[in-house]
């Protein structure tokens, strides 16, 4: 039994997909392990059985998304981790083969690295501190020497070009097997190699169709309020489309609906994708850069518009459920929050927020701001204060000077203070989310249920 860890293979630029290099691999173990497994039993009677197939020796491929706010990441920020029944030894030298050959060195940002893991790859079987290590990589920053000490720890051969920080989601991608509880599937489809670089063809109709037939058992295929193909690459990669799901038979029928040029290769795996695994509890008091969080709070300024159409606004620390609506809001710390031109229709959700609505807000923290992913409404201002009219000729009043209330000037009758008149809101109660075409690959989508409040998904 052996994990075979990979990453960092592809170009901002030049293209390539950890994806792919990690599906050669496991073609690769796979054959050389058969053909193994059938000289090792050619003495036997039963070899010349026709019948006598030999076991898949790979259990599964792991699509492992790394923390998105790392700097270093290409889009997805994706490790692979292969679980396959043969020799250490032998899956190492597979694999450190297909990796230099296809990784995209030329590229200097390009940092490829594989470790590779002699033992089984059942969960408990994967020590404590790998697992641990992966749900660091997954949440936080790691260093180049953090991967080093712990394969050298437990003994895990590595190998590397550049400076080799692919060892670190190498590491984290064998350890997530056992670190991580929620796992969802994608199935992707790859292109033939001549095509590379290439407009892709798809046929959008029966891609938008194959996505209706699935949803919601697969889901960020396409998005229906911005009609994007979303499940497409623009990148010069190899692959065609991806498709996302919790269901691999569903995923398989989706991708086997769309009309498209011809499929070269395709790979089911197993992946975080869709779960939220990036998300850690904290506070706007704790949040710290480069770090994704779910943080409590009340809006405390009108959402903003600036130039390029993103929207803007300020949310103050959350106290009890029970607190009057920010009045002491100056006192509390606070954080910015921010949903940019891309999450498109997001943002008039974000709009429709008034100062004293209570929040649960998901995101990254950059550069001081909160990047919204999704948001759950806990509490809507219903309420506003406004100048009170007089009850006789329905004027509005006009202050009768500092903290004397308000008077009319023309029937002179008084009024102590403003008063509370009810509003009409465009927002309910629950969770709200970026449209499909703005999601990251680690967010988890609405659709999928498990949250804690009503949901209103984006398609």
């Amino acid at each position: 039994m052996t994990i075979v860890g990979i990453d960092d293979t592809d170009s901002r630029e030049r293209g390539m997909c950890t994806t792919y290099v990690a599906m050669r691999i496991a073609e690769r173990l796979r054959r050389t392990c058969r053909l193994d497994g059938q000289s090792a039993a050619s003495s036997s009677p039963a070899a010349n059985d026709s019948s006598d197939v030999p076991p898949d020796p790979i259990a599964r491929l792991l699509l492992v998304r790394l923390n998105p706010a790392v700097e270093y990441k290409t889009r997805g920020n994706a490790a692979l981790a292969i679980h396959v029944d043969c020799d250490p030894d032998l899956a190492f030298d597979v694999a450190r083969e297909t990796l230099a050959s296809l990784a995209e060195t030329a590229d200097e940002r390009t940092n490829p690295g594989l470790v590779v893991a002699g033992h089984d790859f059942h969960r408990a079987a994967i020590p404590d501190a790998v697992a641990e290590f992966a749900g660091r990589a997954v949440r936080d920053h790691l260093e180049i020497e953090d991967a080093t000490a712990c394969c050298e720890r437990h003994g895990y051969p590595n190998w590397h070009a550049g400076n080799g920080r692919g060892r670190i989601g190498a590491l984290a991608a064998i350890g997530a097997w056992r670190a991580l509880e929620e796992w969802t599937v994608e199935y992707i489809s790859y292109r033939e190699p001549v095509r590379w670089g290439t407009d892709r063809r798809v046929d959008r109709e029966s891609l938008f169709t194959a996505a209706e037939w699935g949803y919601p058992d697969v889901w960020d295929t396409v998005d229906r309020g911005e009609d994007e193909t979303v499940c497409v690459p623009h990148t010069p990669g190899p692959i065609l489309h991806g498709i996302r799901g919790d269901d691999s038979t569903v995923a398989r029928a989706v991708a086997d609906r769309i009309e498209s040029e011809p499929v070269a290769s395709s790979q089911l795996f197993v992946t975080n994708q869709g779960t939220d695994a990036h998300l850690r509890e904290g506070t706007i008091e704790t949040a710290r850069e480069g770090r994704a969080y779910r943080l409590e709070g009340r809006v405390a300024s009108e959402p903003e518009t600036r130039r390029g159409g993103h929207v803007f606004f300020e949310l103050a620390a959350a106290a009890a459920d029970d607190d009057p609506p920010i009045d002491d809001g100056a006192k509390r710390p606070h954080l910015e929050c921010a949903t940019f031109e891309p999450t498109k229709r997001f943002r008039d959700r974000v709009r429709a927020l008034r100062v004293g609505d209570r929040l649960t807000a998901c995101g990254e923290v950059s550069a001081g701001t909160l990047k919204l992913e999704k948001f759950a409404v806990r509490d809507l201002v219903r309420t506003e204060r406004v100048t009170p009219t007089c009850p006789d000729c329905e004027r509005t009043m006009k202050s009768a000077g500092r903290d004397q209330g308000y008077r009319c000037r023309d029937c002179g009758t008084n009024a102590p203070s403003k008063e509370s008149v009810p509003i009409e809101r465009d927002l309910e109660g629950g969770w709200y989310e970026v449209p499909p075409c703005a999601r990251r690959h680690v967010a988890k989508p609405l659709v999928r249920g498990g949250f804690d409040a009503p949901v209103h998904p984006e398609r």
